[in-house]
């Protein structure tokens, strides 16, 4: 602190605090609207593909050590620098925030550059984002496809599960369920010899109740089964069942015929496969052995995974997540042999690593090299300069931009009753 800041009185402290922020305010906005310029020529001369990384917005999380939100805020402005050219020209001027720009680049309509860059100059953020709610919408497509989701919410003791499917795929999700419901009720009925009291007229579309749930008179009497245990049931059919073992399980898999001799794929009824593809789909694939004698199949052993799920188990708590630097994905990641299985590689610890399925393909395909062992990693772009996990921030080592201060938004409060939102022009008619 200062021994100025000591003379001054509280409000004039204030004042040169403000000062201060102001200035620091404007070279910050305009230092991100450099880093914008610079990723949106990096998006245009597709730049970043050759880096491994698996988005322009990844690659600005990874090279700027920014949050994922923040990253994708400055790829959205890069990928739409064209159509606001006046906000981001405020931006680089120090006069607007990456903020504002972003709540204006994620949100509005095109053609409204000049609308919002003139808002920009006293609104907040939250007033941005309430102006552009105002703006009328563009009107649907007459037959949306329908959108799917599955969302968790994780609370104290329950986890709760919502899935939003279209009308034939919710079909075929309740014909599942109703198919796994009959089918443990008529279990139930055979060990047990008795009906429930509520079945004859239910549906089987609730989540069941506590009557469902109710014990027997002797108190040793299962639960009548209801759609939760039919999803379970369900859940349990599909989980890393063999193909021989669910019905109908070898039109959910993809097989693979592979001559270990030649080192030749080919997809079941299908085409020969890429030394690439093959390597990629031998990394972590269920394999059954066959035997031919003169070109004649003669039996086949039992199926055995090349990665079991014990050594899974042992992968998933060492690397966590995606071992590309950069990446950090969490999800559907896959076990890669760094010496290649069809190539002799053991199935071991130190010859796995867990790669995102992007990565993965990338790999396989030369984009990138991964070489190892696991705890000596070494991964390295398509010429071979190795891929550092740190971010690009440094020192500075030229003055800050000399930019005129930014006071920021007004703060007053917004009278929406008089505010006139953003028309966008009629579509030209076909007359």
């Amino acid at each position: 602190m200062s021994s100025t800041a000591t003379s001054l009185a509280p409000k004039e402290h204030v004042g040169v605090l403000f000062e201060q922020l102001a200035e620091l305010t404007g070279q910050r906005n305009a230092i991100d609207g450099r880093i914008v310029d610079i990723v949106a020529q990096m998006e245009h001369d597709d730049l970043a593909g050759m880096t491994g990384a698996r988005s322009i917005a990844a690659l600005v999380a990874w090279k700027t050590a920014v949050s994922p939100h923040n990253a994708q805020t400055i790829a959205t402005i890069a990928h739409r620098i064209a159509e606001f050219p006046r906000c981001v020209a405020g931006l680089q001027e120090g006069r607007f925030s990456l903020d504002q720009v972003g709540v204006i680049a994620e949100r509005a309509a095109a053609g409204s550059d000049e609308h919002y860059a003139e808002l920009a100059a006293v609104a907040t953020v939250t007033q941005l984002r309430t102006a552009i709610a105002l703006a009328p919408r563009p009107e649907p497509d007459p037959t949306p496809e329908p959108e799917r989701s599955i969302s968790k919410t994780v609370g104290e003791k329950y986890t709760t599960w919502r899935i939003r499917l279209p009308r034939l795929e919710a079909a075929r999700f309740d014909a599942a369920l109703a198919s796994h419901r009959d089918a443990q009720i008529t279990a139930w009925r055979h060990d047990h010899g008795e009906d429930h009291p509520g079945d004859d007229h239910g549906d089987g579309d609730g989540d069941g109740d506590a009557s469902d749930h109710a014990e027997g008179d002797s108190g040793r009497t299962p639960p009548f089964p209801n759609t939760v245990d039919a999803f379970m049931g369900l859940v349990d059919a599909g989980w890393d069942a063999e193909a021989a073992r669910r019905p109908h399980g070898q039109h959910t898999t993809v097989v693979v015929h592979l001559d270990v001799e030649q080192s030749v794929a080919s997809l079941h009824l299908g085409p020969l496969l890429s030394a690439a593809d093959r390597q990629y789909l031998l990394c972590d694939a269920t394999c059954e052995v066959w035997f031919e004698r003169h070109g004649q199949v003669i039996g086949s052993g039992r199926a055995t995974r090349t990665i079991s799920r014990r050594l899974r188990r042992a992968l998933e708590h060492r690397d966590r997540c995606c071992a590309v630097p950069g990446c950090g994905a969490t999800r559907g990641l896959h076990a890669h042999h760094l010496r290649h299985w069809e190539d002799g590689g053991p199935t071991e610890l130190d010859n796995l690593i867990l790669l995102c399925p992007y990565h993965h393909r990338q790999h396989h395909r030369g984009a990138i090299t991964i070489t190892g062992p696991a705890r000596h990693l070494v991964v390295t772009d398509a010429d071979g300069i190795p891929l550092d996990p740190a971010s690009l921030a440094r020192p500075p080592t030229q003055a800050p931009p000399a930019v005129t201060p930014c006071p920021g938004p007004t703060g007053e409060r917004a009278d929406w009753w008089w505010y006139q939102p953003f028309q966008p022009n009629p579509p030209p008619s076909d007359d």
